[in-house]
């Protein structure tokens, strides 16, 4: 056994943004420091949430050891005045597999900000582990709820091994901060039981709240025979009981106690979130190890990545773009190679996705 407990929380209160289904655009009120408008910090008073939630975390028994976080502003926020409450004893980690959950569009969703400007430039008292590799980037045209589920299972599956083989037996305890859906999510994962109908309010999910599951134990045995036409991620079998990993049982579910507005802002899922004429049907997962997310390797490898640029985005390309794409493609070109002021830029014009790909998968 390694870990023994995971602990879910959502996001404190944030910030609004909107979305214009036939355009794409996002817009918001609250303006997020990463420049990228489906990432809003907290409002003021998911801050004073995140204070509150700090101090219930610090009671916990079992303590701590790794805390997993969407890379999504809002997240990192929340958790970064429990990290501070900790006083530097836990382990974060950042993981795009737990990120938010979209639906299918015709467009795509804006990507949050790299590791990079998450670590130096917005969170650098979370010291968050730069040896880290994410389970998967999830794809920024969306996915449908089944996708969401087996994208979670895969990210789930990739944690708990992760700190089952650091642990050396001992048991651990780790916190997952994400997000409404994606915790809706983790939790149907862990438990091994998928509800008929996918609104049904089995996890809660309100700002801040907390949630806790204690392993029986075992691992997942995998079946004889596997599809192969089928993702590694639709090839975990967690269903029927059986569990990521597991089984898993909940013995706390959404508890807000800790909060002085009780609990607020919880969410289910009311059935498919399609954007436009985006097709609902299955799409691969893309581990970022394994394939590209942009077109065929071929395609980098000649140099194309304009051609592809123009098919994915239908405007101009700004110079601090296609100059960063240039140097990065460049033979032994790393993303080092790009200036804060570049990724910055690109960040705020919804280009710093192509540009994490671009050594994500290799492509460099």
């Amino acid at each position: 056994m390694a870990v023994k407990t995971i602990y879910l929380t959502r996001h404190a209160f944030r910030g609004s943004y909107t979305l214009n289904a036939s355009t794409g655009e996002y817009h918001t009120n609250s303006p997020s420091p990463t420049n990228i408008p489906n990432d809003p910090p907290l409002a003021a008073y998911g801050i004073q949430q995140s204070r509150e939630l700090a101090t219930a975390l610090a009671k916990l028994d079992p303590s701590i050891d790794f805390i997993y976080s969407s890379p999504f502003y809002r997240c990192l926020q929340t958790i970064e005045p429990a990290v501070q409450t900790l006083s530097g004893i836990v382990t974060v980690r950042v993981d795009n597999g737990i990120g938010e959950f979209y639906g299918p569009a015709p467009f795509h969703h804006p990507l949050p900000a790299s590791l990079r400007l998450l670590s130096t430039e917005f969170f650098p008292s979370l010291r968050i582990d730069p040896s880290y590799t994410p389970s998967l980037v999830p794809s920024p045209s969306g996915e449908t709820i089944a996708q969401l589920h087996d994208r979670v299972a895969y990210a789930l599956n990739h944690i708990i091994a992760s700190v089952d083989a650091e642990s050396e037996g001992r048991d651990t305890a780790i916190l997952i901060c994400t997000h409404a859906a994606t915790l809706i999510a983790i939790g149907r994962c862990l438990t091994g039981r998928m509800p008929e109908h996918v609104s049904e309010e089995d996890f809660l999910a309100p700002c801040a709240g907390v949630t806790e599951f204690v392993r029986r134990g075992g691992e997942v045995k995998e079946g004889a025979e596997k599809d192969p036409n089928a993702s590694e991620a639709q090839q975990l079998e967690w269903r029927s009981g059986k569990g990521i990993q597991g089984p898993w049982d909940c013995i706390m579910n959404g508890n807000c106690d800790h909060l002085a507005g009780g609990a607020e802002r919880s969410w289910h899922f009311s059935g498919e979130e399609t954007f436009g004429d985006a097709e609902s049907g299955p799409s691969e997962l893309r581990a970022k190890s394994e394939e590209t997310e942009w077109g065929e390797g071929d395609d980098f490898a000649k140099g194309n990545m304009a051609a592809q640029l123009s098919s994915m985005w239908q405007v101009p390309r700004p110079t601090a773009f296609t100059n960063s794409v240039s140097r990065l493609h460049a033979p032994g070109a790393n993303l080092e190679q790009l200036t804060l002021r570049e990724e910055k830029v690109c960040n705020g014009l919804g280009y710093q996705g192509f540009l994490r790909r671009l050594v994500y998968f290799g492509a460099r």
